[in-house]
């Protein structure tokens, strides 16, 4: 993690080699296997194959992984502890640095091939999904929007034209001091299709999804402020652009200062960035769309949020640079941002947020993809989205969770991007942009799938630990 205890490492460095981090690793190994918890910690197959790969014993992990999914509160506590980073400075980031930040490479070095395209029915609709705000009678609820099927062309990075908006619910009344309440927009129920068939021996793996055309939201973004850009200072001192979604907080409902993204958008080569900052609705006002430079109160509507604390997962933080798509199963972070100047919470200045749907029926996703790609054909000034993938399993370990795979054209820096679902008619957060299966070509890139983890009771237990902390 984090700046929890407010303690500064000096030896984070980008010269840090593996032989350095099993070193690191081998003297926090007693402390860490002796709060995992569970009656046995004896190695699973899956894990000791990726020990053995790693050169270590899973860098200093409870040998059986699943144990996370047990840890309390004092063993995340433990974890948080080994690394600790100052909070971000707010001003830090002017125009410049904004419109210079590079994207965020996620996953994509030896995707496995899951087999031939799946051919989704031609009358699978869209699941256009966005947060209601807190205090949205039942009323409000959202109408039907028509059913469309995405072409397989990779989307441009201009404005969407209005015909794609989804119908809009009733406007919440927001304080007067406060920013207008993120609404509620047309969400689809979920498609019906099967998932494909699986094999006794498919490892994890169903075939690639449909390919859904990524399409950019209109101006401006009043129903989707919870979405946002999130930006970082890797140890290299290169900044960084991803994105990240505004999540509810167990502990604090109305007022969370949460927010999810990857891990590989706060960590670099397993040390985490600096002057991590978020800044909800980017460029909601178009101004910086059409390569305009835009002022910075434009480019940030309702301000940036520096980070306070944060915390991704002890699987990603130690896999990063040594097992390749392995630590993509739980490439998730949480980033506890700094109330605004007024004193109100995240949420309440954006106008809502979205609860993390844990241990979702796979079977019953049709997740909505959001993010701010910003490697070309994008270039990052407009909040994109990809609807209407039903979702399938892509995995790199056996042993561990499939991630979740949705057809869909953005580039790198939507990593992190939230993926919504519906829960009860109800929008909710069931994974993020971590992976996906790209290539550069001359300086563009070319997308057909992505994947995201799969959020299980270890996800649960890290969003309690920093609800709790928060």
């Amino acid at each position: 993690m984090s700046s929890i205890d407010r303690s500064r490492r000096t030896n984070r460095g980008t010269g840090r080699t593996a032989g350095t981090v099993l070193a690191s690793a081998t003297a926090v190994l007693a402390l860490l296997a002796t709060s995992a918890c569970g009656p046995d910690n004896s190695p699973e197959a899956g894990d000791a194959a990726a020990a053995a790969s790693a050169g270590a014993s899973l860098l200093g992990l409870p040998a059986n992984l699943d144990d996370l999914k047990k840890w309390k509160s004092e063993d995340w506590e433990k974890w948080a502890k080994q690394d600790a980073i100052p909070a971000a400075a707010k001003g830090f980031w002017t125009i410049e640095k904004l419109l210079a930040a590079k994207p965020a490479t996620p996953g994509k070095a030896n995707l496995p091939d899951p087999g031939p395209a799946s051919q989704a029915p031609a009358t699978q609709a869209p699941a256009s999904q966005a947060p209601t705000a807190s205090k949205a009678p039942a009323s409000q609820a959202p109408t039907q929007a028509p059913a469309t099927k995405a072409p397989a062309t990779q989307a441009p990075a201009s404005q969407a034209p209005a015909s794609q908006a989804p119908t809009q619910a009733p406007a919440t009344k927001a304080p007067a001091s406060q920013a207008p309440a993120t609404q509620a927009p047309a969400t689809q129920a979920p498609a019906t299709k099967a998932p494909a068939t699986k094999a006794a021996n498919d490892n994890g793996n169903d075939p690639a999804p449909q390919v859904i055309k990524a399409e950019a939201l209109p101006h401006p973004y009043s129903k989707y402020m919870f979405e946002g850009r999130l930006f970082s200072v890797h140890p290299d001192g290169t900044g960084g652009s991803c994105s990240a979604t505004v999540v509810s907080d167990p502990a604090h409902p109305g007022k969370s200062n949460l927010v999810w993204t990857a891990g590989h958008c706060v960590t670099s080569d397993g040390a985490y960035a600096k002057e991590i900052t978020f800044i909800p609705g980017y460029n909601s006002t178009g101004a910086a769309s059409g390569k305009k430079t835009p002022t910075k109160e434009q480019a940030e509507p309702l301000g940036e949020f520096p980070m306070t604390e944060v915390l991704t997962t002890p699987q990603w933080k130690a896999f990063k640079s040594h097992l390749s798509g392995v630590g993509s199963h739980y490439d998730y972070a949480i980033v506890k941002v700094a109330p605004a100047d007024n004193g109100k919470s995240l949420e309440e200045t954006v106008g809502g947020s979205v609860p993390v749907w844990f241990n979702a029926p796979r079977e019953q996703l049709v997740p909505t993809s959001y993010g701010y790609p910003s490697a070309a054909p994008f270039d990052g000034q407009e909040l994109n989205r990809c609807v209407g993938s039903t979702a399938t399993r892509v995995s790199w370990d056996p042993a561990r969770p499939p991630l979740i795979a949705i057809g869909c054209t953005m580039t790198p820096g939507s990593s992190g991007g939230g993926w919504l679902a519906l829960r009860d008619g109800k929008p909710a957060l069931v994974s993020d942009n971590a992976a996906c299966d790209c290539e550069e070509n001359n300086g563009v890139w070319k997308t057909t799938w992505m994947a995201g983890p799969y959020l299980d009771d270890q996800a649960a237990g890290m969003l309690d630990f920093m609800s709790k902390r928060s």
